[in-house]
């Protein structure tokens, strides 16, 4: 580097530098590592809605909603097949435990709504995370957009006017009325005259 007039200070610093990718790249990963840590510890509702809105793949609403002995028993019941558990299985039981972690912070899970959930984010309200149509088992990316985009269009009449307005499945509808999301919605949009 002398042979081509490169300063002294510049040999000096290298030298005294030694290799500071790692040590760069190592500050990177804190400084993420630091601002995950304070947003799970004072705006841990807000943390816990962008997790599983972005890692939310393998979840289960209807244990997270049943609550702490809900998501126990399905965790003891993955734990119990042992190297017999799937690989879907064990990325449950993964989620599974950052539910039990935000349940035991006391940050609520409110279910599926047709009119307040979102297709797939995971949606703050007050201190509780409203789950979306994405979370149910069944409920595909298709039918959970065109349910979220159907309920902008008003209030249903009926399940028969739910499902020909989003043009869903009578599995998915199904799936809604077994969680609760259809209740008090009558059947069908006929009314009776005796």
């Amino acid at each position: 580097m002398r042979d081509h007039g490169v300063p002294e200070w510049y040999l000096e610093s290298c030298l005294k530098i030694k290799y500071m990718f790692p040590k760069a790249h190592a500050a990177a990963y804190m400084i993420a590592a630091l601002r995950l840590g304070w947003y799970k510890v004072h705006r841990p509702v807000e943390y816990y809605a962008a997790y599983f809105t972005v890692r939310g793949e393998d979840f289960d609403a209807e244990a997270a909603v049943k609550g702490p002995a809900a998501v126990k028993a399905m965790m003891d019941s993955i734990r119990a097949k042992g190297k017999e558990a799937t690989a879907k299985e064990e990325a449950l039981y993964s989620n599974l435990q950052i539910v039990r972690e935000v349940l035991a912070r006391g940050i609520k899970y409110l279910p599926v709504d047709l009119y307040k959930s979102h297709a797939f984010k995971h949606q703050v309200e007050g201190d509780a995370i409203r789950l979306p149509f994405g979370s149910l088992k069944g409920v595909g990316a298709a039918a959970a957009e065109s349910l979220m985009h159907a309920a902008e269009e008003g209030p249903y009449i009926s399940v028969d006017d739910l499902q020909s307005r989003s043009g869903v499945s009578k599995s998915v509808i199904e799936t809604m009325d077994e969680f609760g999301v259809l209740k008090g919605l009558p059947k069908t949009s006929q009314m009776t005259l005796f």
